[in-house]
């Protein structure tokens, strides 16, 4: 029996696999895709919590693939089982991204039934940092192309938005509020340093849109009335090129009031066109810049990023047979 990317969704969004947590969907994964008679292979991805997860790789033979459809395992927080309606399928994962894995699972059945080497990559980790897209780029399969499935509507994304994640921290001076000339605050420092970096003049590009910039977390002090000694911020760029000028206007904005570390950078990418398929760009990032050693990338999925990460998460099911057909049809057309 064929897949059914309907049933396949629920079974994986009813598996809890938020990041970290990802190896009873990795044991399911492994197990349902040996029944259908991939040949299988798990990797150990290593993590600070010490606990056990893996990349899940399921080709047709041990020849090289020609081409590979790769998702991501795991979920932001909180779970939600699955339910659905005479329209869409709903909980945590419908749309990001185990509904898009479903799809990618019955496309790859149809694709081996045409003769197209075709190989699945399915990874933990996406949503902290891409740990298991960078372990997987380690060991890489020789694939011509790979097709990265996130959440949009159906659409070639034209590229996708990097990151600059940075912490922006201000030190001072403790003292009793009601003497301030004998401290230095650190929050008045950040504050400073904050309201120069929000009118920083952020690049443009014509094809892709601006930059965004937002400061995501404010932590400092310790009492309404103790002068703050330490204050911090973290702050995230949406890159639309290069990062070098943003890291610098970061820095020049911070000036003597604050120190800029950044923590993260995934680049900007550009990304592979068809003719004659609907297009997007994708505000937000993937896996694809960590999975240089796996074939030219494209990005297509079923879903909206408009819902995902949110508790009204929902997938249509027609969308979802959609992708199946997208991804068979793209795929066949990449390798002839």
């Amino acid at each position: 029996m064929p897949t059914d990317p309907i049933a396949l969704t629920h079974q994986l969004v009813d598996i809890e696999s938020i990041s970290e947590n990802e190896a009873a969907v990795g044991h399911f994964l492994a197990g349902h895709l040996r029944e259908l008679g991939f040949q299988v292979e798990t990797t150990p991805v290593p993590q600070s919590a010490g606990r056990e997860r893996f990349n899940v790789y399921a080709s047709v033979s041990r020849d090289a693939p020609d081409v590979v459809l790769s998702t991501h395992m795991d979920t932001v927080p909180p779970f939600i089982a699955s339910s659905e309606d005479g329209n869409y399928i709903y909980g945590r994962g419908s749309c990001d991204a185990k509904g898009i894995l479903a799809a990618q699972v019955a496309a790859a059945e149809k694709l081996r039934d045409l003769g197209v080497r075709v190989g699945l990559l399915f990874l933990v980790g996406e949503e902290r940092g891409s740990h298991g897209a960078r372990v997987a780029n380690q060991s890489p399969k020789g694939s011509r192309f790979l097709i990265n499935g996130e959440p949009t509507d159906n659409r070639l994304a034209l590229a996708s938005k990097g990151v600059v994640n940075a912490i922006v921290r201000a030190h001072g001076k403790m003292a009793h509020s009601a003497y301030p000339e004998l401290g230095d605050s650190a929050i008045h420092k950040l504050i400073a340093a904050l309201d120069r970096i929000l009118h920083i003049a952020l690049p443009f590009n014509p094809e892709v849109g601006p930059s965004t910039l937002n400061i995501g977390l404010l932590e400092g002090g310790h009492a309404p009335n103790v002068i703050a000694d330490e204050a911090s911020a973290t702050i995230l760029v949406r890159l639309v090129g290069p990062s070098d000028k943003i890291r610098a206007a970061l820095q020049e904005a911070a000036g003597k009031d604050a120190e800029v570390e950044v923590t993260l950078e995934i680049p900007f990418q550009k990304l592979k066109r068809i003719e004659g398929l609907p297009t997007m760009v994708a505000a937000f990032t993937t896996d694809i810049p960590a999975l240089t050693n796996w074939g030219e990338p494209l990005l297509l999925g079923p879903g909206s990023i408009h819902v995902a990460h949110t508790p009204q998460e929902r997938l249509a099911k027609q969308d979802l047979f959609e992708a199946v057909d997208l991804y068979t049809k793209i795929a066949h057309q990449l390798v002839q």
